[in-house]
């Protein structure tokens, strides 16, 4: 159900990193405006909690042939004892993850646990005298906020760039095709390489974390907001993964004759149809057929994929749940039973 997108994820693959380091006097500071010390102050607490991360990943060249590749990304410590917040498709089949930070020491890392749904993900290293960065609540911000963006585009390791938050509430598809919500609309520059990299309010706060740009776009820039990836770090943590339900169908979003929504008085214009239901899966067993139309499941309306996706949460793991349906002209109630999704 994945759609092409054209949003661009920041992992970079640059191996030449080049160290700079600038620093302004007692002098120098009265020469600063606000804006200036605002973004300066910002940089100073936050960067020695960024890390920028390099990842060895198995793949296959044209041939088939197994090959490794070299990728990276950038990331930050949000405990002392060594965790740190990146990106999914950062870290993700990863066969060797190292973080280093900008007094120059480097360490090898695990992955704890990774979602590409959230595009969020949660490695360890073993290190002393960690600073970690302070989180802020997303939830709290506003559109004009100044944002400072911290990362390691292109290999440039600890690069500073400001902004303002643009925009709120948006949504972005991650590349596993689920769309993530809530997402900061950003201008402060991100390039490949920014990926997992903190965004900073002027106190000094993380309230997001750097994952896209628009492709073509300029200062189109996007973020996970800080408290869906507290949520998502906590449930990766306790359990390594995050733990969503499954039906077992192909399907996509499609437009409901006007006449259907009107003698049926459904909600929504559009529900989604059923493309291929898997042999043994929830769906078959529930009766659900190629053409059937999801328009509700447990009384919540299902305008299209993305609304399916946002209602199989593991709170419907094993329990049996109506799900409302189009047969040609007839509207049918089933009982699905979602399992775990796998993978």
């Amino acid at each position: 159900m994945a759609q092409e997108s054209n949003f661009r994820f920041l992992n970079g693959t640059s191996e030449a990193p080049i160290h700079s380091a600038v620093g302004a006097s007692a002098s120098d500071a009265a020469l600063l405006d606000a804006y200036s010390q605002a973004v300066v102050s910002t940089a100073e607490k936050i960067s020695p909690s960024v890390a920028k991360i390099d990842v060895t990943q198995r793949g296959r060249n044209r041939s088939g042939q197994e090959r490794e590749r070299q990728g990276g990304g950038s990331g930050f410590v949000f405990t002392p004892d060594g965790l740190i917040l990146t990106n999914s498709h950062v870290v993700h089949d990863a066969i060797k993850i190292t973080a280093s930070f900008s007094d120059g020491r480097r360490f090898s890392a695990d992955l704890i646990g990774d979602d590409p749904a959230t595009d969020l993900a949660v490695i360890r290293i073993d290190a002393p005298g960690l600073i970690a960065a302070p989180l802020g609540d997303s939830q709290r911000l506003r559109v004009g906020q100044m944002a400072v963006a911290i990362g390691n585009p292109y290999g440039f390791q600890y690069t500073v760039t400001a902004g303002v938050v643009s925009a709120l509430g948006r949504s972005l598809r991650s590349y596993s095709g689920r769309l993530i919500e809530d997402v900061i609309q950003t201008d402060a520059s991100l390039n490949p390489g920014n990926s997992g990299g903190p965004l900073v309010t002027s106190a000094g706060q993380v309230v997001g974390v750097n994952t896209a740009t628009i492709l073509g776009a300029q200062g189109l820039c996007f973020a996970i907001g800080i408290n869906t990836a507290k949520f998502v770090a906590g449930r990766l943590l306790r359990e390594g993964r995050i733990r969503r339900s499954y039906i077992g169908i192909e399907a996509q979003t499609t437009v409901l004759h006007r006449r259907l929504v009107r003698f049926y008085d459904l909600p929504k214009e559009s529900g989604v149809v059923v493309i291929s239901v898997t042999q043994g899966s929830p769906a078959k067993q529930a009766g659900l057929r190629e053409g059937d139309v999801i328009v509700a499941l447990d009384g919540k309306p299902v305008a299209g994929v993305d609304d399916l996706h946002r209602l199989l949460t593991d709170a419907r793991l094993g329990v049996s749940s109506p799900v409302t349906v189009l047969r040609w002209t007839e509207k049918l109630e089933l009982q699905i039973v979602p399992e775990e999704a796998k993978g």
